[in-house]
C-alpha cells in the first residue's frame, strides 16, 4: 500500500512533470498537470550584450537568483560560441547565489559561490553578504519575471553599479487551466496541490480574487485540499495569501516533497 493510495495530486509546475507523475503512481496515487505559470525564454538578441560584458570583465560580482536562469545564460552563451569564455570569466568573479537549484547549476559548471543564502530566500541571500564588501562595486544581477524589489532596494542602499540580466520571464497561464484547477479544488476533486514557485501562488490566488472566490479557496485549502509548497519561499507566499494549513518539506526537491506527502498520509491514516 502506497501512502498516496486513492490520492489525487495537482502539479502546477512546468518542469520534470513526467518524473513527478511516475513517482506519484509508484506511491499509489494519481496526478493531474495544471500548469499555473508560463515561461518565455530570451535569446542572444535580449541578453547577448550582457554575456559579452561579463566575458569582458565589466563586473566584479554576479548575483544569481535561479538555477534555470544560470542554465539559460550558459545555453545562450553556447549558441554564441562563447560558453567556455563565459565559464572562465565567471570563475574570476565573485559569485552569489540563491537557492539549491542555483547552487547545483553552478556546480555543474565548476563554479563555486562565495555567498550563498541561508534559507532559500532573497532576505537570506542579503544576510549572507554581511561579511563581504560590495559598496561601490560593479554587479550583474540575474533576475526572472518580476524583479525582486527587496534585492533592488538593498543594492541601491549599497550604492553599487548594477545591471539586470533577465534570461526569461513568467507569463500568465491560460485562464481555462486556472478555472479548471479552481473548480477541482472547490469541489473536492483533489487531495493535494503542489506549488513549486511564488508565481504559481500569485496566479492562482489572483484568479480566485477576480472570481470573488478567494474566501472559498482558503476554506477548501483549510478543510479538504492540502497545499504542498516546495520550499520556504513558496510557503511564505501561501501564508501571505492567508493559507494556514500546508505541508512544507524540509528538502526543497520535488521528489522528496512527494515522499514527504506520502509519509504524511500514511501517518494520518495510522
Amino acid at each position: 500500500m502506497g501512502g498516496l493510495d486513492h490520492k489525487r495530486v495537482a502539479l502546477l509546475g512546468t518542469r520534470k512533470i513526467e518524473e513527478q507523475v511516475n513517482i506519484i503512481k509508484q506511491l499509489g496515487g494519481s496526478a493531474v498537470h495544471r500548469p499555473a505559470q508560463g515561461t518565455v525564454f530570451f535569446d542572444s538578441q535580449f541578453i547577448g550584450k550582457e554575456i559579452k560584458d561579463i566575458i569582458q570583465g565589466k563586473f566584479q560580482w554576479i548575483i544569481f537568483t535561479t538555477g534555470i536562469g544560470i542554465d539559460k545564460l550558459f545555453e545562450v552563451a553556447n549558441e554564441m560560441k562563447e560558453e567556455e569564455n563565459l565559464q572562465q570569466a565567471l570563475a574570476k568573479m565573485k559569485i552569489a547565489v540563491r537557492g539549491y537549484k542555483g547552487a547545483n547549476s553552478l556546480k555543474k559548471s565548476g563554479l563555486v559561490p562565495v555567498v550563498r543564502d541561508d534559507d532559500g530566500s532573497i532576505a537570506g541571500l542579503i544576510r549572507s553578504f554581511s561579511c563581504h564588501h560590495i559598496h561601490n562595486q560593479s554587479v550583474a544581477v540575474q533576475l526572472y519575471g518580476s524583479p525582486s524589489i527587496e534585492l533592488m532596494n538593498w543594492l541601491k542602499e549599497q550604492q553599487v553599479n548594477y545591471r539586470e540580466i533577465i534570461p526569461y520571464q513568467h507569463i500568465p497561464p491560460q485562464e481555462e487551466i486556472l478555472e479548471q484547477l479552481l473548480n477541482e479544488i472547490l469541489t473536492n476533486q483533489l487531495d493535494a496541490v503542489s506549488f513549486t514557485s511564488v508565481q504559481q501562488v500569485h496566479y492562482v490566488f489572483n484568479y480566485a480574487q477576480q472570481r470573488n472566490l478567494h474566501f472559498e479557496l482558503l476554506n477548501a485549502l483549510e478543510d479538504q485540499v492540502l497545499a504542498l509548497p516546495i520550499g520556504k519561499v513558496t510557503g511564505n507566499a501561501l501564508k501571505e495569501q492567508g493559507v494556514k494549513r500546508m505541508l512544507i518539506p524540509q528538502d526543497e526537491r520535488i521528489g522528496s516533497a512527494l515522499m514527504t506527502l506520502s509519509k504524511y498520509y500514511k501517518d494520518t491514516i495510522s
